[in-house]
This record gives structure tokens, C-alpha cells and sequence, in this order.
């Protein structure tokens, strides 16, 4: 699995060790503001890794409620071509646009709702029913896999976390089949994030909502 673009940079470390100061390059987690809008209009920031932001936009739009299934999405296609650049004033890399079909909201009023810092998901949030995010349906109860899997699953997911080997400062999510098979996993310095880019990939693969 590839490391994206900018999710990674790099700075000069001096460490002082035996009574001298030693210079190195050192790998850090990126972290930079990402602008969500629906039809031009801003509705989040969000302080994220950069990598898979088409995945954290749709994921953020239905763990917040905003949208039921990725069949709402009208743009972006096919292409994943999310930036807008024309309309853009900070830079084209750090927004992503949707286009939404029945949606029952006015995207302007909810400019003041939502703001994520990358150490909270609830951040930004009014109160705690805004909290609660309806229509989930409850567990299957019927889905049951060997409790050994579980077990195994930090280990398989620390295997396959390339960013956080290089720079041992971010968090990761991954989605995982009954069989313990790894289907997805992304990180993100921000744990809510790299959980929104793993449910805006499900969404994308047609996983979500569950039936």
C-alpha cells in the first residue's frame, strides 16, 4: 500500500547526545486544514493527514448525518476530481466539493456547526444530542467470527501501518472481513479521521449503508 503525497515531510532534528549535538532529517505525520464543501458553500474544517480526502469527505457526510448512501453524491464522478481551484482562495489541494441530490438542508446554515480539530471527532459539536447521529441500525446479532481474529487484528493492522513506521506519530483505522481479511486501511493523525476515510471507502464500495 503506497504512502500518499504529502502525508509525510521532512525536518532537521538536533539531538544532543554525549555532550554534542548531532543534525538529522527526521519523518513527520503531515497535518493541514481540510475545507468540506456542498455546492460551493463551506460547511467544515477539518485538521487531517493529506491522502484519501475524497474518502474523508464522503465519510464525514454520512457520519454526520448529511447524507443516507453515496447514491446522493452527484459530484465528484467517476474521475475523483474533487478540487475547485477557481473558487478556491486558500489552495486547491486542501478542499473537496460534493454535489448532492435530496438532501434537506441549507448548506449555508451549517458553516457554524462543524469544526474538527484532529484530536476530537465530537469537537465543534453544540450539544450532546448533536451528538448522536440517527438512523444506524443495531449489530447483526446472527454475525459471529472466531474471537481469535479479533485478537489478531492490532498486530495485522500495526504491520500495515507505512506511515506511522516511518514517523510513529498517527492513528489508523482499518475495516476487516469475517475472515480476518484486510480489506481497507488508512491513517490519519486525527482518529476520527482516519475513521471517516475508512467509512467514506466502504460508502464508496457500495458497503454502507448496511442492509
Amino acid at each position: 500500500m503506497p504512502v500518499p503525497q504529502r502525508s509525510v515531510v521532512f525536518t532537521q532534528v538536533a539531538e544532543w547526545k554525549d555532550g554534542a549535538v548531532r543534525l538529522y532529517e527526521d519523518e513527520l505525520a503531515t497535518e493541514e486544514p481540510l475545507e468540506i464543501r456542498i455546492d460551493d458553500q463551506p460547511i467544515a474544517v477539518t485538521m487531517r493527514t493529506p491522502g484519501h480526502d475524497t474518502e474523508l469527505g464522503c465519510g464525514f457526510l454520512w457520519t454526520e448525518g448529511l447524507i443516507e448512501s453515496a447514491d446522493q453524491i452527484v459530484w465528484p464522478g467517476p474521475s475523483g476530481d474533487l478540487l475547485d481551484p477557481s473558487r478556491n482562495r486558500i489552495s486547491a489541494r486542501n478542499v473537496v466539493s460534493f454535489k448532492l441530490r435530496n438532501y434537506p438542508f441549507d448548506p449555508a446554515s451549517l458553516q457554524r456547526h462543524f469544526f474538527a480539530a484532529s484530536g476530537c471527532g465530537i469537537c465543534g459539536k453544540a450539544s450532546i444530542d448533536a451528538i448522536r447521529v440517527r438512523g444506524l441500525k443495531a449489530p447483526n446479532p446472527r454475525f459471529i467470527f472466531d474471537p481469535q481474529i479479533l485478537c489478531e487484528f492490532p498486530e495485522r493492522l500495526r504491520a500495515e501501518q507505512q506511515v506511522f513506521g516511518r514517523t510513529g506519530g498517527l492513528h489508523a483505522a482499518a475495516l476487516f472481513d469475517a475472515t480476518g481479511k484486510l480489506l481497507a486501511l488508512r491513517e490519519d493523525i486525527g482518529r476520527h479521521n482516519a475513521v471517516d476515510k475508512i467509512v467514506g471507502w466502504a460508502l464508496q464500495q457500495g458497503l454502507l449503508p448496511l442492509s
